[in-house]
């Protein structure tokens, strides 16, 4: 049981697996494009696809999301047949070779997710709702469904001059009508709450004050009583904050991913595997929703060994 005032949001039940705040899940990204904000997660190769695959599920990821374009403006145009060219068969390759991965598919199109019908275990819908389809697909198709919040802008849209009032908090209130609304939209279209999860989508649509005011109300977010997904890995909001490119926002993505888990979210989306697997073990710990792996120290068992 986690400590008195912090919070849990519902559980996430995907493909049998449960995942709450005593088991958050890492969400590792494999991006087939080859111009990512990030440099090293461009996978346009199909050897070099499978290779990150492999890498992200020996290194603890428990979902993997693949997508095909990269989210803000800057980059190639993709249609959706070169989309679903870049994502589909690349999925159906996962879910023969690898069927116990969670895969996620990261679109905004309704055409992209009806093609990856049987390979997919969640649609992460980056646009929130952008395309109307998109979440009746993801019912009839048997998938989760990620609700995003953009600030109502179009696919591949970056931000310039947004504003959400001049209440700090305008923001936070926006996130979380947007994210209720749109939730429920997916209970309509027949998916089950505990498939539902509510991404506060960090970035899009918003300022770097906008992200750090909505990532300190995660606890808010999760109050909504739906499983919350962090997208927080080396994000501009992070590189912001501490004036560094994608390549050095490692250690800011960490304490945000920290902290996010502490106040109650329950996956978190990330080019760094192993070392967020690390962090939310120990925030999971610290809050006494997981045991420690061993607990030696001050035992008899440490002074034997220490021979003393």
């Amino acid at each position: 049981m986690a400590p008195v005032g912090l919070a849990s949001g519902g559980p996430l039940v995907l493909r049998g697996r449960r995942f709450d705040a005593a088991s958050p899940a890492v969400m590792a990204i494999v991006n087939r494009s080859r111009d990512s904000f990030f440099s090293g997660n461009r996978h346009a190769d199909l050897d070099s696809a499978r290779a990150a695959f492999l890498d992200a599920v020996t290194q603890g990821a428990d979902i993997v999301d693949v997508g095909g374009v990269r989210a803000g403006q800057e980059g190639e145009a993709v249609d959706a047949d070169e989309e679903i060219r870049r994502v589909v068969p690349f999925l159906q390759w996962a879910r023969t070779e690898h069927p116990h991965v969670i895969l996620s598919l990261d679109t905004w199109r309704s055409e992209v997710a009806r093609e990856a019908a049987g390979s997919v275990d969640l649609v992460n819908d980056t646009w929130a709702g952008h395309d109307r389809e998109l979440v009746h697909v993801a019912s009839a198709i048997g998938a989760g469904y990620v609700v995003s919040h953009t600030g109502g802008l179009p696919p591949r849209t970056d931000p310039v001059d947004v504003s959400y009032g001049d209440d700090p908090l305008d923001v936070v209130r926006d996130v979380l009508e947007v994210l209720v609304d749109g939730a429920r939209v997916a209970e309509r279209a027949g998916i089950p709450k505990e498939r539902i999860l509510v991404d506060p989508t960090l970035d899009f649509g918003k300022t770097t004050a906008h992200s750090l005011e909505v990532l300190r109300h995660t606890a808010d977010v999760v109050a909504l009583g739906y499983p919350v997904l962090q997208a927080i890995s080396r994000k501009d909001f992070v590189g912001e904050a501490l004036d560094l490119p994608p390549e050095e926002r490692l250690e800011g993505s960490l304490a945000a991913t920290a902290v996010a888990a502490w106040l109650g979210a329950t996956v978190f989306r990330t080019h760094d595997v192993r070392a967020t697997r690390r962090a939310l073990d120990m925030v999971a710990t610290i809050r006494g929703d997981r045991l420690p792996r061993l607990a030696l120290r001050g035992t008899r068992r440490d002074h034997a060994a220490n021979g003393s």
